[in-house]
């Protein structure tokens, strides 16, 4: 028998609060419900699950294969020391990326579809995980802009988004402890502007930090025309800053959202776990 879902809808355009059951234990007559909510909302908010790894993996995993079963997202080193902001380092650096906006693995061949994020530590002040709605700016832009777009695409390229903070991703594993994931050397993805979500059939701005060159524009005429679309974008109703709590889980659709995370003191701790989600290559693989 279905679990009923207590589904609070945040203030804005999408988004909401879902209350009233543990996500490790919903049975597949719920699971469909919730997968229907997460389709409506695209970010799902549970609060309070304190989650282990394995039900984080295993929850995951019910909406679809994993591109990789988890990562910590955190300034604390496997030691326990923390990963100050004056050693800038590979992670640190990465770390700094993830504060653009952004969706994930869109400089990979294939998009991620979406990822469970959950708290484990987070400190007192900053480090909320913020989220913009680029279904709701696509329906915003004048019948215009919407027209020009249906012919644009961008390349995609994690070299590209680190160089712009002065990383050197040529040098990815010199401190022994970043792995290089997305560092690949192979055919740099070009992606539509205006992207079609397979499920719900809604369009969307396929934007963020990563894109770059669109072909038949000069690189300063992209790289202005595309900064312009997400400062567009990332505006209230359309953007939600999440404030975590230990133990809070969220599930959002990377096929619609960009999301970024934003600063925070780090002489504190923060240690996030992040499951990602893989994409169907049917739907999620670049044009190229």
């Amino acid at each position: 028998m279905a679990t009923p879902l207590t589904i609070e809808p945040v203030d804005a355009t999408f988004g909401a609060v879902v209350t009233g059951f543990r996500v490790s234990e919903i049975d597949d007559e719920t699971f469909e419900a919730l997968y229907a909510a997460w389709l409506k909302h695209a970010l799902l908010i549970f609060p309070g699950q304190h989650l282990t790894r394995a039900e984080q993996i295993a929850f995951a995993r019910r909406f679809g294969p994993l591109e990789f079963e988890m990562t910590a997202i955190s300034n604390v080193k496997e030691d326990g020391t923390l990963r100050l902001e004056k050693d800038n380092d590979d992670r640190m650096k990465i770390l700094k990326g993830n504060m653009g906006w952004h969706c994930d693995s869109t400089y990979m061949p294939v998009q991620a579809k979406g990822a469970v994020f959950c708290a484990e530590e987070v400190p007192t002040v900053g480090g909320h995980t913020g989220f913009a709605d680029v279904r709701a700016a696509y329906d915003a832009l004048d019948a215009a802009t919407r027209a020009r777009l249906e012919g644009l695409a961008a390349h995609h390229s994690l070299h590209y988004s680190q160089s712009k903070l002065g990383h050197d991703s040529s040098k990815a594993k010199a401190d022994g402890e970043y792995s290089g994931y997305g560092f690949h050397n192979g055919p740099v993805p070009l992606r539509p502007l205006v992207k079609t979500h397979p499920e719900t059939g809604r369009k969307s701005l396929l934007i963020g930090r990563h894109a770059h060159d669109i072909p038949g524009m000069d690189g300063l005429e992209s790289e202005r025309f595309l900064e312009g679309l997400v400062t567009f974008a990332c505006q209230r109703p359309r953007t939600w800053h999440h404030d975590w709590r230990p133990g809070d889980a969220l599930l959002w659709d990377n096929r619609c959202l960009l999301h970024q995370a934003t600063p925070w003191d780090m002489t504190q701790r923060r240690i996030m776990w992040h499951s990602r989600i893989a994409g169907d290559p049917r739907s999620e693989a670049a044009l190229n």
